[in-house]
């Protein structure tokens, strides 16, 4: 769940290239910001979640989490990597009913969790 959540979530993960890399399009989409912002943060969940409106990037981000999970995100760029371990790493720590949520949706047997020895 490297993405979600990549998700995973917030590194805006998008559109794959033809070198089968994500775009690097919304690299410059500033983390911290959203993670420090309760309503920016509400927003790229309910968007991940399919339960809000989605900006750009959110809708690229939801559509590639699946194969994000899937592959460890295999197609992430280092910075993109960082950018979904910060937001994972927080989410384990504050939002944790968010993560449980996202795992359910995209990772139900908890393979992601498993790969990285991550207790629930």
């Amino acid at each position: 769940m490297k993405v979600v959540i990549a998700l995973l979530l917030f590194a805006a993960v998008a559109i794959a290239k033809p070198a089968d890399m994500y775009t690097t399009k919304y690299d410059n989409i500033d983390i911290d910001e959203i993670l420090n912002n309760e309503r920016l943060y509400k927003k790229y969940i309910d968007c991940v979640m399919d339960k809000g409106t989605c900006t750009p990037d959110g809708k690229e981000l939801r559509k590639n989490i699946p194969d994000a999970i899937a592959t460890d995100c295999a197609k992430c760029s280092e910075h993109q990597k960082t950018g979904t371990d910060k937001v994972l790493n927080y989410m384990l720590k504050n939002k944790k009913a968010d993560y449980d949520e996202l795992e359910k949706k995209f990772d139900p047997k908890g393979e992601y969790r498993k790969r990285h020895n991550i207790k629930a």
